[in-house]
C-alpha cells in the first residue's frame, strides 16, 4: 500500500486546476481577506470551501451552525448550500470582519440565508440550547478559538440532529499537535480534542490530512 503522497506546490497547482470550482464572488472575498493581518492563516482554503458545500449537500442541511466566521468564505460556501428555505447561523466574538463578507453574502444572493450571532461562542450555543433545545441542526462547522475546541465540541454534539455531521477544522494546527514542545492552551485544545474524538462511540470519524487537517465525525447516538 503506497504512503501518504507529498503534496508540492506543483501538485497543489494541478489539483486546484482540475478540480476547483471558485467563482468571481468568492475569489474577491478570498483576495480582500489576504490582505488583512493574518488573513491567510485564518481563511480556509478554497478546496476547503468547496468540500463543506459538498458535505452540507450530502447530509441534506436546511440548517447548520457554524463557529467562528472570520470574513465569511465559509459562511458563503455553506450558506449557498442550502436550500433557499435553508438557514445558517454563524457566531463570532466580533462583528468587524463578519461586515466584510455580507456584501459579498448580498452578491451570491444568501443574505438572507444567513443570522450573525456576535458574542462569546459557548455562552451563544448555551442560549440556543436553552431556548430551542438540542438536535437543531445537519451540519457544524467548528473553526473558532481553539483552546475551547472540546466544549464547542460537546456543544455541537447536543445541537445536531442524529445523524449530523460535525467537520472540524486545524486539528493538526500546524503541526504543533505532534510537537510535544508546543504546550500553549490553542495547541492543548486541540490535542484534547482530537485525543476525545478518537475514543468517543458516540460518533465515528476521519481525519483528513487537507489543509491544515479536518475532522469529521458523524452523530451516531
Amino acid at each position: 500500500m503506497a504512503d501518504q503522497i507529498a503534496v508540492t506546490a506543483q501538485l497543489t497547482d494541478y489539483i486546484r486546476h482540475v478540480s476547483l470550482r471558485e467563482d468571481e464572488i468568492l475569489r474577491e472575498l478570498r483576495a480582500e481577506t489576504a490582505d488583512l493581518p493574518g488573513g491567510t492563516a485564518m481563511q480556509v482554503l478554497a478546496e476547503e470551501g468547496q468540500l463543506l458545500a459538498l458535505l452540507a449537500g450530502l447530509v441534506n442541511a436546511h440548517a447548520i451552525l457554524e463557529i467562528g466566521t472570520f470574513t465569511g468564505y465559509s459562511t458563503l460556501c455553506l450558506a449557498r448550500a442550502l436550500p433557499a428555505t435553508g438557514r445558517l447561523i454563524t457566531c463570532d466574538i466580533t462583528d468587524r470582519w463578519p461586515a466584510i463578507g455580507v456584501p459579498y453574502w448580498g452578491r451570491a444572493g444568501v443574505g438572507d440565508r444567513i443570522e450573525l450571532r456576535v458574542g462569546e461562542a459557548c455562552a451563544t450555543l448555551e442560549q440556543m440550547l436553552a431556548d430551542e433545545g438540542p438536535g437543531l441542526f445537519d451540519l457544524v462547522f467548528i473553526d473558532a478559538d481553539k483552546a475551547n475546541y472540546p466544549r464547542y465540541y460537546e456543544l455541537s454534539l447536543e445541537l445536531v440532529r442524529l445523524g449530523g455531521l460535525i467537520v472540524v477544522d486545524n486539528t493538526l494546527f500546524f503541526g504543533r499537535v505532534a510537537d510535544p514542545g508546543a504546550q500553549d492552551a490553542d495547541t492543548q485544545g486541540v490535542r484534547e480534542l482530537n485525543a476525545l474524538l478518537r475514543s468517543d462511540d458516540r460518533v465515528e470519524i476521519s481525519m483528513l490530512t487537507m489543509a491544515d487537517g479536518i475532522t469529521l465525525a458523524h452523530r451516531l447516538t
